[in-house]
């Protein structure tokens, strides 16, 4: 039996709910389509001119580049999307202190590309704590998606059933998208990039989020250096890797990674970021809490 393409996640939950329960969920009209046509455009020299990718996971069928707040005025409205980005921090928020941007990637799949191996994206870091999640992926397209141009296939309940490597195609779902439109699923859902059928490329992007404290995807200060990052909101350019993470991770000479984006950092002296529970240890540290032990005194 082939996957479903059902656009609609169905029923009366939020977004947010239905992203917890089945891993995934659809925003419609997230966002207007002429800023979608505006991106799509911006980009366009940069598809043509970017050569096939390599490698059985990305498929030589694909192209694949990255680093596109620097190539688009018009991602902004993407990443700090307000229909988007609060449903990500929620599902984000209890395993860190901020998130960040684990990547934006632009995809195309070109005509008689086949179908990518199933995968989660929470793999490419060897942890895993029960009850966390550690990415959620936001899938724009730029052209409408359906199961024959290469949708992307997603295996609603999979984020609850981790320890199963694969699932019967006839279980999955393939999302019919139009521009505008966003697809959310959270780093543990087995999903792949589907099989172009057709004579047209499938075009779009997609952007991931991840916890605070984790190694990105894209290393964001290669992608973005201080005098790029210096021109976007400060907002975006502390998603885009410029704020430590407590404690003292991500730091830029002992201080918060912000730090770079004043003109003139000049010579710096390191200031600790430290959660309270840290901070409280210290404390008692200092008000010889521990001595007894550090002398190794009997008990």
């Amino acid at each position: 039996m082939a996957p479903s393409s059902k656009t609609d996640c169905g029923g009366p939950l939020s977004p947010l709910a239905r992203l917890r329960r089945e891993g995934w969920c659809v925003i419609g009209h997230a966002i207007a389509p002429e800023i979608v046509a505006g991106l799509a455009a911006d980009l366009d020299p940069d598809f043509a001119s970017t050569p096939c990718a390599a490698g059985p996971f990305y498929g030589n069928w694909t192209k694949r580049f990255h680093g596109l707040l620097a190539r688009s005025q018009h991602m902004d409205a993407f990443v700090r999307s307000e229909r988007v980005l609060p449903i990500v921090e929620q599902i984000l928020a209890p395993g860190c202190d901020c998130i960040q941007l684990n990547l934006t990637q632009a995809i195309e799949i070109l005509p008689g590309g086949k179908m990518q191996p199933p995968h989660r994206d929470q793999d490419m870091w060897p942890v895993r704590q029960p009850g966390l999640e550690y990415l959620v992926n936001v899938m724009w397209p730029f052209v409408p998606y359906t199961r024959e141009n290469g949708g992307t296939v997603i295996w609603p309940g999979s984020h609850l059933r981790q320890d199963e490597v694969a699932f019967p195609l006839s279980e999955a779902m393939i999302p019919e998208l139009v521009p505008g439109d966003a697809l959310l699923f959270l780093g543990s859902t087995l999903h792949a990039g589907g099989a172009n059928r057709t004579t047209a490329s499938r075009r779009g992007m997609i952007v991931s989020y991840s916890l605070g404290w984790l190694k990105p995807y894209e290393l964001p200060w290669l992608a973005y250096p201080p005098a790029i990052a210096r021109q976007f909101p400060r907002a975006l350019a502390e998603l885009a890797g410029y704020r430590s993470h407590r404690p003292n991770l991500g730091t830029f000479e002992g201080r918060c990674a912000s730090t770079l984006l004043d003109s003139d950092t000049g010579h710096l002296g390191a200031v600790d970021a430290l959660r309270p529970e840290h901070e409280a240890l210290i404390s008692q540290f200092y008000a010889g809490a521990f001595d007894g032990i550090l002398r190794g005194d009997a008990a």
